[in-house]
Order: structure tokens, then C-alpha cells, then sequence
């Protein structure tokens, strides 16, 4: 503990050198209004997510508040986290080697467990745009999607909402019919840099599809600094988790494998 709050003083000293009122305005973000004042005001300026905690539990979601049931993902929370500002990593991508692993419910709870962090802010993006899942178990309807806000149809700030102060979470609207034009776009590097810039979180987490049964993941896991797998222990077959973990590690670092749904202990843990 000793090391994560040295990590989380070391952050709030970060931030506050940082929260500068800009000189100029990213070229990228200029066609929409936004509060020329500290990050915390441009964090304020986002439209604000009222989450239910009870409807949040019946999807296995959490840790909103602490709790017994929030303990391994806690646990998940501070060792990621230590790791990640050892190597000085900002991007976490979330992934498994196929469907019905529990990794859109570790994301959401893993960006939710961080937002009780009050020093730390944190962004999550939905990019598992054949299957997206955060705006149900959010239980909301975003006026505009992701890859809207990815291509430039639709700025940044109309699309994203905050949860409390310190979370920022970007939903898919629907299903995409031809996700790589949007994970593999140039475009979308570009406006995932500006966003970093300008909102300067601490962790930005990304529910990726699945590896093994399309190239979504493939095109997009060169952005993150490094990866989790989810593996689910009833499900995932070893040879299919070899295949990902493989893949995984050529595209980025690999932070730790996550297996859910273990029947003795029945929680989730990171492995090295």
C-alpha cells in the first residue's frame, strides 16, 4: 500500500502542474465549445452519468462503492496500476481469447473501482463495436456512438459523459457493420491522442473484442501500452489462450492474465 500511495501523491503533484489554462487549443478539437479553464473544468463541461447501483449489481458490476464483492477487482485495480506507473503505461486494453470471458464486465468494473480513487482520473473507451456492451450495463442510450466521435461526425464532448469527477466513459451506440475502418483509421490514433492531451488522464482503459474471432483487436492493439487477457476458466481452452496471449505479446506488453469465474475461489486474480 505504501508503494501505490506514493504512486497516487506522485500523480496529484502531476496533475497539478499540469492544470495550466492552455495558450492554444488543440487544431483537432477547435470546432467545438469547451472551457478554456483547468482539466478539471473540461471535465466538468462533460454531461454527467447517474449510475444505478442496483441495476449496476444484477450485471455483475461491483464496485461503485467498496464492498466484499468488490475486493478482487480491487486487488486487480492496484496491482495494474502499480505495474502500469513502474513503466510509465497510460493505455490498458482489455481483451480474451473468445466471447463470454467477462472482459466488458472487468472493464466496467476495473474504471469504476479506479473512479473511487479521487486523485486519479480515468477514461473507458468501448471499442468491441461488433458486440458493445457498456452503454446496457450502464443502462443508457448515448444520443451519439463512439465511432462517431472517432471519425469527427460528432465532437468529442456532445458524445463522451463523466461519472463523478473523475471518469470519463465513451459508449458504443450500436453495432458496427465494418469496425476496422474505424480501429485501424489514422484518424481515430489522432483523435485518441488529442483526447489524452487535452482531458490528461491518469488511465485510459479500452474493451477490445475478443482476439480469436476477428481482426478488430489485431488493428487496434498497437495504440495501447500493454493488455490484459480475460480468460474464463470454464470456457477458454488452453490452446485458445496460448493463440491469444501470443498475439497479445506481439502487438504490445502484456499486463497479466485475469481467469474468471474459478469455481473453488470463485473471484478474479492477476497472474504475472
Amino acid at each position: 500500500m505504501e508503494k501505490l500511495q506514493a504512486a497516487l501523491d506522485k500523480a496529484r503533484k502531476t496533475r497539478a502542474a499540469q492544470e495550466e489554462v492552455p495558450t492554444t487549443t488543440p487544431s483537432s478539437l477547435k470546432d467545438t465549445p469547451r472551457s478554456d479553464g483547468p482539466v478539471s473544468d473540461r471535465w466538468a463541461a462533460l454531461p454527467a452519468l447517474d449510475l444505478k447501483d442496483k441495476r449496476l449489481v444484477k450485471r455483475r458490476i461491483v464496485t461503485r462503492t467498496a464492498r466484499e464483492a468488490a475486493t478482487p477487482f480491487d486487488i486487480l485495480r492496484t496491482k495494474a496500476l502499480l505495474q502500469m506507473r513502474k513503466n510509465g503505461w497510460t493505455r490498458l486494453a482489455i481483451t480474451s481469447p473468445m466471447p463470454q470471458s467477462g472482459k466488458s464486465t472487468m472493464a466496467c468494473n476495473l474504471a469504476l473501482a479506479l473512479s473511487r480513487q479521487s486523485e486519479l482520473r480515468s477514461m473507458l473507451f468501448d471499442f468491441d463495436l461488433r458486440d458493445p456492451t457498456i452503454a446496457s450495463f450502464f443502462d443508457m442510450e448515448p444520443e451519439y456512438g463512439i465511432g462517431e466521435a472517432m471519425t469527427g461526425e460528432v465532437p468529442f464532448e456532445k458524445q463522451a459523459v463523466r461519472y463523478q469527477d473523475n471518469l470519463i466513459v465513451s459508449m458504443a451506440q450500436r453495432e458496427e457493420a465494418d469496425p476496422t475502418r474505424i480501429l485501424l483509421a489514422d484518424e481515430t490514433v489522432k483523435r485518441l491522442d488529442t483526447i489524452q492531451e487535452y482531458y490528461k488522464p491518469d488511465v485510459i482503459i479500452f474493451d477490445l473484442p475478443s482476439v480469436l474471432v476477428n481482426d478488430d483487436t489485431r488493428a487496434f492493439l498497437k495504440n495501447a501500452d500493454c493488455a490484459l487477457i480475460v480468460a474464463r476458466a470454464d470456457k477458454t481452452q488452453f490452446n485458445q489462450f496460448e493463440v491469444c496471449k501470443r498475439e497479445v505479446s506481439e502487438q504490445t506488453n502484456l499486463l497479466g492474465v485475469v481467469l474468471n469465474a474459478y469455481r473453488y475461489e470463485k473471484r478474479a486474480f492477476l497472474t504475472a
